[in-house]
């Protein structure tokens, strides 16, 4: 886990935002409450959103591989264990075993190029 917080200001740097794709995720361990939580990572143009990574469906992770994530052709998140699908503006899982249920969103800002936890 990234131990680059600043001084004075509580933030926790995750990742440099070049570092996901454009359209595309990345997974981050962030201390949340005191313990570490993984997190998902996606990118639209300079804008990060992040959710906990655990499906709301199963309570299992999302990705496939660690850091690795399924994407529809429709542009949604895929949970690899039972296919549910998110809606990358909300969260809102519209297809699948838990429709209407959200992922748990986390605020991130990108600042200076670099996203970190919090606002």
């Amino acid at each position: 886990m990234p131990d680059d917080s600043r001084p004075g200001d509580g933030g926790q740097r995750l990742i440099g935002a070049a570092q996901i794709e454009d359209g595309g995720f990345a997974e981050a361990e962030a201390a949340l409450d005191g313990d570490a939580e993984s997190l998902i990572l996606y990118r639209d143009g300079d804008l990060v959103r992040a959710w906990l990574n655990v499906c709301p469906h199963a309570g299992r992770r999302l990705d496939w591989a660690p850091g690795k994530f399924l994407k529809s052709k429709e542009g949604h998140l895929v949970c690899a264990s039972h296919g549910a699908s998110f809606a990358l503006d909300s969260g809102e899982c519209v297809a699948g075993p838990c429709r209407g249920a959200f992922l748990r969103a986390v605020e991130v800002t990108v600042r200076d190029g670099e996203v970190w936890l919090g606002g």
